[in-house]
Formats: structure tokens, C-alpha cells, sequence
């Protein structure tokens, strides 16, 4: 990473314009064992709530991060997807907590799905100045389950 901590590099690529979601899922790529290149990719289509001010981007990407961790790959090993899910469900609950939701458009107090919610976003300059704060919570977040679940 670069000596870049997980935090630091979402918020770099973030902050090069990359969506939230690639931005928090390619913080962790390399030691999910893909490229960042390919984070950034598989990421793509869930920035803004996947463009409908759904789940904040920010968690869509983390949660690929755990996935990749803690996934099921085996249709007998019913374990890791109960890991999977209590690890879905710890995340999403610590954000909400965190940040009173975990829904883009309620987070952002307006619809990116609509021409009409952009603009109001870029006007409240949102998109520079608070999905900064979801992108370095989600990684936090995220750090901190895989740090767990790595001991």
C-alpha cells in the first residue's frame, strides 16, 4: 500500500474522483489478493447508492472487502456464510450507529438519482466535504472486522 494506511489510500483515490465504493474497496485490494486495478473495477457500478441513492456506496465497497475475506466459495461450508452474514450484519450496524444511516439518500439528505438531488449535492458540496467522512468511516469500519477476524 505504499506505506499508505487503509484510511489514507481511500481517501486518496476518493479524492482522485474514484466512487466511494471503489475507493474503500481498493484501500484493501491488494491483500484481498486482487489488483487495484481490479478493485476499482469490480467496484464501479456501486458508487452513489448504485446510482440510485441506495446502500452508501462506502459500505457496498467494504462489504466486498469482507466478502472477499470472509466469503462462502464452497457449497459444503456452510460456516462461512454464517460468517459472511454476521460479519454483513456487524458492519452495517456499527455504520448506522455511526452515521444514523446506512441508505445514501438518507445520509445525504437527497436523491443522486434525480438530476435534482446531484445538483443539490454539488451545491452542499456533499460530494467534497461529507462522502469524504463515509468513505474513511466504512474503511475504518471494515478495517476493524478484518483485523478481528484475523486473529
Amino acid at each position: 500500500m505504499d506505506n499508505m494506511t487503509h484510511i489514507e489510500k481511500a481517501k486518496d483515490l476518493f479524492g482522485r474522483k474514484f466512487h466511494c465504493s471503489q475507493a474503500v474497496f481498493a484501500a484493501f485490494a491488494e491483500e484481498s489478493g486482487i489488483t487495484e486495478k481490479q478493485a476499482l473495477k469490480i467496484g464501479a457500478c456501486l458508487g452513489s447508492g448504485m446510482r440510485k441513492g441506495e446502500v452508501c456506496g462506502a459500505c457496498t465497497g467494504a462489504l466486498l472487502a469482507l466478502g472477499l475475506r470472509f466469503g462462502q466459495a464452497d457449497e459444503e461450508d456452510i460456516e462461512s456464510r454464517l460468517k459472511t452474514n454476521e460479519v454483513t450484519d456487524r458492519f452495517l450496524a456499527e455504520f448506522k450507529k455511526e452515521n444514523g444511516s446506512y441508505m445514501c439518500k438518507e445520509l445525504l439528505g437527497c436523491d443522486l438519482s434525480t438530476q435534482e438531488g446531484i445538483a443539490m449535492a454539488v451545491e452542499k458540496k456533499l460530494f467534497t466535504e461529507f462522502c469524504p467522512k463515509m468513505v474513511e468511516s466504512a474503511t475504518k469500519i471494515a478495517e476493524d472486522i478484518l483485523e478481528v477476524g484475523s486473529e
